[in-house]
């Protein structure tokens, strides 16, 4: 089978090395950038990966472009903060040129202040990332996208790492980001909000990920996470009742 790598990224360029350095068994790479300023471009040069620059269009739309910008039928999407495991790659190298599936799942296991969060809801994580673009695609959702497929899903062995967040500092930054934009989302779905469900929905996803999923487990960077996550829903649902309001 032969298969094209599509990444988006925006100034990651220490990441994108260690990604395009995990896929470097395709035949090809495409690289989406969004006009970065450090050391993309150089990265992409060394790994071979075709760089291409588009203005964003929301993560649904741009990782459509990157997979329209592939050759190749079938398509391995993974962002510049992922990698591919030897297990993984063996498991993808090892499928039939013409499979039935329309599309196959990955275990993605998530890095979150210099620990592998193995619960708070965030392991195992099965998320689509291997299809045939014929039969399959992004959907247009400009945060919290999917893979729509047209047809049965598999599940490959083998784990994809997620380099998320390493730093407060990178959480923070993400989060006014993510939440402007889910709640953007909900706003044009008809959605609304007021505080006090603001509050009893954050309170509730910290109990649900802390002690329903196991967070308390993942020790201090498991409980920093679930009270960050806490936070991620009083954003979006404080910044969806500034909107209705508006």
């Amino acid at each position: 089978m032969k298969i094209s790598v599509a990444i988006i990224t925006l100034n990651a360029a220490e990441d994108l090395e260690r990604c395009l350095q995990s896929v470097a068994f395709a035949d090809e790479i495409v690289v989406l950038d969004q006009g970065s300023t450090d050391a993309t471009a150089e990265v992409c040069t060394r790994h071979g990966a075709a760089l291409h620059q588009t203005d964003w269009l929301g993560f649904g739309p741009t990782k459509q472009k990157a997979v329209d910008l592939c050759r190749n039928r079938w398509v391995l999407s993974i962002d510049s903060d992922e990698q591919v495991t030897p297990e993984l790659m063996s498991a993808i190298e090892a499928l039939s040129d013409q499979p039935d599936e329309a599309a196959f799942m990955v275990n993605r296991l998530s890095r979150f202040l210099g620990k592998w969060i193995r619960h708070c809801g965030w392991h195992p994580e099965y998320v689509t990332r291997l299809f045939d673009r014929q039969r399959a695609g992004f959907n247009d959702k400009p945060v919290h996208e999917s893979v729509v497929t047209d047809g049965p899903v598999g599940r490959l062995d083998g784990l994809m790492l997620h380099y998320t967040y390493e730093t407060m500092e990178q959480y923070i930054d993400k989060l006014n980001r993510y939440t402007t934009l889910a709640a953007e989302e909900l706003y044009a779905e008809g959605r609304s909000s007021g505080l006090f469900g603001a509050v009893v929905r954050a309170k509730a996803a910290f109990l649900r990920m802390w002690l329903i999923k196991g967070g308390i487990l993942d020790g201090l960077p498991g409980t920093v996470l679930c009270l960050a996550s806490g936070f991620y829903v009083l954003s979006k649902y404080t910044k969806l009742w500034r909107m209705g309001r508006r």
